[in-house]
């Protein structure tokens, strides 16, 4: 029998100690952790659901996510989805040696675009010929990450994903310019940062993962179930946080989780399976809260294999890689439960992804 290869999350006084890490989060975590250069991959991820029913997804990356293995090429990308279908696309790359990352705290700047923040308050701005974006989001929960936020793969901690919730839900100031229509729009809506980077390739590490965040009333939920590669055993690792009123009421501890999926889809464009209802049933000595997340839509379907290049293309088919990314809408469902009773329900709009590298099982 093969051997499954060890996995984790980095949990225990020494993983602390050896990150350098502590339980209160630092200005520098949401700096740039990374040389940048090969074998690392790193981003500042941004989105937000806005008052007319529009979703805007901003990213900063040092490189191509899928190019471990490059040098330092960095570039900001940005999607605009209205409520009337228009979609707006933008991958905006500076001039050579235009860019500057620091390790002092988020101050990303990649040719006249920039994300910057204090872990409370972050602007962040685009601009091209034809498009100007102007954001201020202000954080209303507080920074958070699982543990240390770091899942390690292999036998000897070689290999790691790295992830920090630098603002788990908070309030957005918008500007949006399209210069050829000679429209203003200023809305404001909530949004979510966080920061990911890591040393080897996620299609390596992870063969899917579901991962979702949502504002249900007074109540923030960021809900992740990821499933390693084959080599690691399938092994999973659930991720729960749940706040209110800015508070946080509970998070990941994964023997209080119980995480179910249930409605077994296909989907017809990637052909990746899918299950239509997750829930989350998180049950510790003093919280009880079950959230329900119910697909009505897909609204993204996209075959990782048509954003590569010809020759990534063709070693992509060669290692008969067929990965895949979904976004689903739909409904989501809160409980809160005593004594086997649920006391309160709150129902919300829903937005979640399922990332699927592997191939189907």
């Amino acid at each position: 029998m093969k051997k499954v290869i060890e996995s984790g999350l980095a949990v225990t006084e020494k993983d602390y100690k050896a990150l350098n890490l502590t339980t209160d989060i630092k200005l520098r975590e949401d700096g740039i952790r990374t040389t940048g250069g090969p074998g690392t991959y790193e981003w500042w991820y941004f989105d937000t659901h806005l008052e007319d029913g529009s979703i805007m997804v901003i990213v900063f990356y040092t490189k191509p996510m899928f190019d471990v293995a490059g040098k330092l090429s960095p570039y900001a990308n940005v999607t605009i989805d209205r409520p009337d279908g228009t979609h707006i696309e933008k991958d905006l790359y500076p001039q050579k040696d235009d860019f500057k990352f620091s390790d002092e705290k988020c101050d990303v700047i990649i040719g006249k675009n920039y994300f910057r923040g204090d872990l409370k308050k972050y602007q962040i701005h685009l601009e091209d010929d034809d498009l100007t974006v102007d954001v201020e989001l202000t954080g209303t929960v507080p920074s958070w990450r699982p543990k240390t936020g770091y899942i390690y793969f292999g036998d000897n901690n070689e290999d790691y994903f790295a992830w920090l919730p630098s603002v788990p839900q908070g309030n957005v100031v918008t500007k949006i310019v399209q210069k050829n229509k000679e429209e203003t729009i200023e809305l404001t809506g909530i949004g979510y940062h966080d920061h990911n980077w890591g040393n080897q390739s996620m299609m390596s590490l992870m063969h899917h993962w579901y991962w979702g965040r949502c504002q249900i009333g007074e109540y923030t939920v960021i809900s992740s179930y990821i499933t390693a590669e084959k080599k690691y055993g399938y092994q999973e690792f659930p991720i729960f946080m749940i706040a209110k009123n800015g508070e946080i009421l509970a998070d990941n501890a994964p023997e209080y989780l119980n995480y179910t999926e249930s409605n077994l889809q296909t989907d017809p464009t990637t052909g990746k399976p899918f299950y239509q209802t997750l829930t989350f049933d998180y049950n510790d000595p003093e919280n009880h809260y079950k959230i329900t997340y119910q697909q009505e839509n897909t609204i993204l379907q996209y075959k990782m294999i048509d954003g590569l290049s010809k020759p990534q293309k063709l070693a992509a088919k060669l290692a008969e890689f067929d990965g895949a990314y979904l976004r689903f809408s739909g409904a989501s469902k809160l409980e809160r439960i005593e004594d086997n009773q649920v006391v309160e329900t709150v129902n919300s709009p829903a937005v979640w992804e399922l990332m699927y590298f592997g191939k189907n099982i």
